[in-house]
């Protein structure tokens, strides 16, 4: 009797250290994230530049909530003259509501007069659903619609409803490394011509517990362009990124 009860014992000893063991090797995910990249810039298309660039996130996750902002900026100046000048900045508040379902909340702003504006506005609402999470794949969609505000460098002004259909892919390359792809799509829902599409693959290849490199290549196509500019920046991106 007293050799079975230890030998119970001991299975169980083995197993919590094994768990014990398995939960250090993978920790959970804090709540609190974030980071900021710096790096090179080439881009192509109404700007041709070579710069610098900057970014930041910051994301918080508690339960079904999650808070989230970003701002970046890229900008060059060529023999004393401003020839790349693009800044952003945004917030997104998203809920869970059942099984990876939820509805989400977005405002963002924009200022790129080498794209023909001043400033762009976009305030977004609607579904969001995570349809893969397993084996190293996960992929979220959402689908909604934007309100589209936009002052031009002549100073005229647009505002319309756009419909807004978005998806996230990334698949994990090794435990640290990863690829990713983010695309969006915003028809105008009073102009079918005005379509506007957003896609940026990025590869992060960490080389220290918070350092990490990463390059990524982004696409932005405008169907209506303002007059004199052409419909398809292309950005390319290399740089490193930490992680806080």
């Amino acid at each position: 009797m007293n050799s079975r009860l230890s030998a119970a014992l001991l299975a169980v000893s083995l197993s919590m250290l094994c768990a014990t063991q398995a939960s250090a090797q993978k920790p959970a995910k804090p709540p609190l994230s974030a980071t900021v990249d710096l790096g090179f810039v080439n881009t192509a298309g109404n700007t041709d530049v070579t710069t610098l660039n900057g970014a930041e996130k910051v994301a918080y996750t508690s339960g079904p909530v999650g808070v989230s902002q970003h701002f970046s900026v890229v900008y060059g100046r060529s023999a004393g003259v401003t020839n790349a000048s693009d800044w952003k900045a945004g917030a997104r508040l998203d809920y869970v509501i059942h099984d990876g379902v939820g509805v989400f909340a977005l405002g963002s702003f924009e200022r790129n007069t080498f794209a023909g504006f001043k400033w762009y506005l976009e305030e977004a609402a609607g579904l969001a659903a995570t349809l893969v999470n397993s084996g190293g794949n996960l992929l979220k969609t959402e689908l909604g619609a934007s309100l589209i505000q936009q002052r031009s460098l002549t100073d005229s002004t647009d505002s319309f409803i756009a419909g807004r259909v978005a998806a996230t892919y990334r698949r994990d390359l090794t435990d640290v490394a990863y690829v990713q792809e983010e695309a969006s799509a915003l028809p105008n829902l009073q102009q079918t011509k005005d379509l506007r599409i957003n896609s940026e693959t990025s590869l992060v290849a960490p080389i220290s517990k918070h350092i990490a490199v990463k390059l990524s290549y982004a696409i932005r196509f405008d169907n209506l362009p303002e007059p004199g500019f052409k419909k398809t920046d292309r950005i390319f991106t290399s740089g490193l990124q930490i992680v806080f």
